[in-house]
Order: C-alpha cells, then sequence, then structure tokens
C-alpha cells in the first residue's frame, strides 16, 4: 500500500476540464489497487502571493495551506495535474507551491546558508500529468518539455522528490471520446501500479 496524494492544479474551481477527469481515474486506479488517496485541489485554496524572499523565509504559512502541507509531508508518492498555460504550470499551481514548499519543511540548510540545503522531501516519488492544445511530440521535442524540466530539477529535485515520471497529454482541443478514454484508462492503470 502506498500514500498518494493528488495535487490538482487546474486553476478552474467551477468547471470539470480533463485534468480533473484524469486525477479521477487515477484515484479509481490507485483505491482498487489499495493505495491510500488524498487529494488538494489548488484552486478551492485562498493564500496570498509571496512577494518578497524574507515573506518566504520568516513569514508564515497561511493558515489554508497548513493541511496541504501536511499531505505533502504524509505522501509516499505525489501526482501533480496541470493544463499548459502559456508554455507552464498556471500561476496559481506556481504561487501554491512556492508558499508550501518553505525552508524548514521543504529543505533546510545546514550550517551556515548556503545554496545547497538538505532536502527536506526525499523518499517521494512524484509523476506529473500535463494537458496541453499542442500535440505532446512538439512540446517535448521542439520545446524541450523545458517547464516540465524545470519543475521536475528546480522544484521536486531541489526538496528530494525522485524519481519524477511525466504523463504529457496533447491536442486535448481535438480529443475524441475513444482517444479520451485511452487516456482515461492508462491514468487508472497507473493508479493501480501508484506510479
Amino acid at each position: 500500500m502506498t500514500r498518494i496524494l493528488l495535487l490538482q492544479g487546474h486553476p478552474d474551481a467551477d468547471s470539470r476540464h480533463l485534468c480533473h477527469a484524469l486525477a479521477a481515474s487515477y484515484a479509481q486506479g490507485a483505491l482498487s489497487g489499495g493505495h491510500e488517496v488524498r487529494t488538494v485541489d489548488v484552486a478551492a485554496l485562498a493564500f496570498p502571493l509571496l512577494r518578497s524572499q524574507r515573506e518566504w523565509e520568516q513569514g508564515a504559512l497561511p493558515e489554508g495551506l497548513a493541511e496541504a502541507q501536511r499531505l505533502i509531508g504524509w505522501a509516499e508518492h505525489i501526482v501533480l495535474f496541470f493544463p499548459l498555460w502559456l508554455g507552464d504550470m498556471p500561476a496559481v499551481l506556481k504561487g501554491f507551491l512556492e508558499q508550501v514548499a518553505r525552508p524548514g519543511f521543504a529543505f533546510k540548510h545546514e550550517g551556515q546558508r548556503t545554496t545547497f540545503s538538505r532536502k527536506g522531501l526525499t523518499g517521494r516519488s512524484a509523476r506529473v500529468v500535463v494537458t496541453m492544445g499542442m500535440p505532446a511530440v512538439v512540446y517535448r521535442w521542439y520545446f524541450r518539455a523545458h517547464s516540465v524540466k524545470s519543475l521536475e530539477r528546480n522544484i521536486l529535485g531541489f526538496v528530494g522528490i525522485a524519481p519524477v515520471k511525466e504523463t504529457l497529454v496533447g491536442g486535448v482541443g481535438e480529443l475524441d471520446p475513444a482517444t479520451a478514454g485511452q487516456w482515461l484508462a492508462r491514468l487508472q492503470a497507473l493508479g493501480i501500479k501508484a506510479q
């Protein structure tokens, strides 16, 4: 049994999108595989954006994010879902990650403050599931999946989450029901295996 946290990063809390259906399929698979599943819907949370280094290092975590941060600590495997917006994750997801990945939780400085710190979230793996309008092969090869690679290296890897795998779902505006069903089945299969 694996403790799995699904981080829903779609910024629209009022409508259901492919990201939500993919997360539901993953959760269904994980539950049928005997795993424990918790979900955080980032768009449903209220929190301010960080505006200074001092605030990030010394400010208090917003009360509305305490449970989300606790669940990140609880999880053994984290699955992030988000649509590609302007070539990157939506701002609300980036703002959420900046808030919860604070010093003392996500990493700890050792002795003198240095660029390299002790990673606070080792022992966890992750999967990044990204939907996009362009074909995934174009994003992966022409754009070199730059924003996903940055997330994997500069945020998840920095705090010790590894390995990180990715699922890129392209051409979402043109998905027919059969192809959408194949993606839902893939995510369900990944959930069963907690991958």
